[in-house]
């Protein structure tokens, strides 16, 4: 398998898209919300992209739930392997896309995983905890690969019940297929990425962002599920209810955005000093010297 990751805003889909244009591939996307029918704008779905030469590339693991339903990584773990099975029953080459580090690391590092219940016990006896002592908690005590966003105190609470899962019944962890796969990365500097970040937010707000939160707010997607999404959802969510200016709400998401690329950052580096190889493509150059370097390093 090839994998292209990188930060936000880096041309990461374009490019996987004219790649398999030239070697016959399908494009396997690792991205936590291009998993959502109707959530395209928000998410940076850019399905035009696949579109090559009047072509149109195959792609898998987007718009295949609906919103207001809580995906996982363990989900998507299994959605990866009917994919990556398919791909290759169709003769082509798989090539995982995207930006979403622990959907990504669970298919290139193999994670064991089940499935796990809500456990009400645990959220009882942590309720009065605050956010800061919850994520602490999951620092001092976090078992296998687990991890999560801990700017919100619902993923940290559902990654500590995973944890605690994980502690009383290791005999439920699955083993998975452990897959051979050539690992490219897109990098800019951060002052390009800042810059990248700002104008595309500003592309996406006139081309209808903000109507498209409303489109799922009018179909009784809840207040709360759209701010779990995070990020675009979560500030133009806030903005549609009164609680923050248009001005404030962009200064905000766009702060948030350039934060969330930070930790993608953060990822990148972790995934490599746990061994993960990752051949890194300057940004500047065009896709088409990126391509031509990505085809000498599998050759």
């Amino acid at each position: 398998m090839i994998c292209i990751l990188g930060t936000t805003a880096t041309g990461k889909t374009r490019l996987a898209a004219k790649l398999a244009a030239l070697i016959n591939g399908e494009i396997i996307s690792a991205d936590s919300r291009q998993v959502y029918r109707g959530m395209d704008l928000g998410t940076g779905k850019d399905l035009d992209d696949f579109v090559v030469d009047g072509r149109q590339i195959p792609y898998h693991l987007i718009d295949i739930v609906d919103p207001g339903y809580e995906f996982n990584v363990y989900e998507y773990q299994q959605h990866f392997f009917e994919a990556y099975a398919k791909v290759l029953k169709n003769g082509s080459i798989p090539i995982l896309v995207g930006g979403s580090g622990m959907y990504i690391e669970a298919v290139l590092k193999g994670y064991r995983m089940a499935r796990v219940p809500r456990n009400e016990a645990l959220r009882l006896r942590l309720e009065k905890k605050t956010d800061e002592e919850l994520v602490q908690i999951l620092l001092d005590n976090r078992v296998v690969h687990n991890t999560t966003d801990t700017s919100d105190r619902e993923r940290t609470l559902r990654a500590l019940e995973i944890d605690e899962y994980y502690r009383k019944h290791p005999e439920l962890l699955q083993d998975v297929p452990r897959i051979r796969s050539v690992n490219f990365g897109i990098r800019f500097d951060r002052a390009e990425i800042r810059n990248r970040i700002t104008e595309r937010l500003d592309q996406r707000l006139n081309n209808g962002m903000v109507e498209e939160v409303q489109r799922l707010l009018d179909e009784g997607v809840s207040p709360e599920m759209l701010k779990f999404y995070g990020l675009e959802y979560k500030f133009i969510t806030q903005y549609l209810q009164g609680e923050l200016e248009y001005n404030e709400m962009f200064m905000l998401l766009n702060t948030a955005i350039h934060q969330f690329a930070k930790r993608q950052e953060t990822w990148w580096r972790r995934m490599e000093k746990n061994g993960i190889r990752i051949h890194w493509l300057d940004g500047h150059s065009s896709d088409d010297d990126k391509i031509a370097l990505i085809l000498g390093k599998l050759r």
